[in-house]
């Protein structure tokens, strides 16, 4: 899927309601997104058939209605998405990601304690 077109902000929303709930129809996707957005039933399933052809979820068809469920998992997903905007917009600099995203969007303290820890972590890895 390296080269697979990567998924759109609606296929995202989509694929976290997978991620977080498992295989689903298109009707309990649609019940999930109701409370972000006003998408109908038929919107969905085109979403879903189009992440279908993408290579983005799987389809099960012994049922009267199809169950969808990710392909990758989403934590897979977003590495990808990550790896692709770090060498595209910051010339694989992980550095200048990290400084403008943190410019971008005020961290919270327990977000930046994180941040530390795992900074503490990767070096102690370094060094061993």
């Amino acid at each position: 899927m390296a080269n697979a077109k990567p998924p759109t902000p609606a296929e995202l929303e989509i694929l976290h309601v997978l991620s977080e709930k498992g295989p689903c129809t298109v009707r309990q996707v649609l019940e999930e997104l109701q409370g972000s957005k006003s998408s109908g039933y038929t919107t969905v399933l085109k979403l879903m058939q189009i992440m279908y052809e993408k290579g983005l979820v799987k389809r099960d068809e012994r049922m009267r209605s199809h169950v969808y469920s990710a392909v990758h998992k989403i934590e897979d997903t977003q590495r990808r998405l990550l790896d692709d905007l770090l060498n595209r917009a910051f010339s694989g600099s992980t550095r200048d990601l990290v400084i403008h995203a943190l410019e971008g969007k005020k961290a919270s303290d327990e977000e930046l304690a994180e941040i530390q820890k795992y900074i503490r972590q990767m070096k102690a890895k370094k060094k061993s």
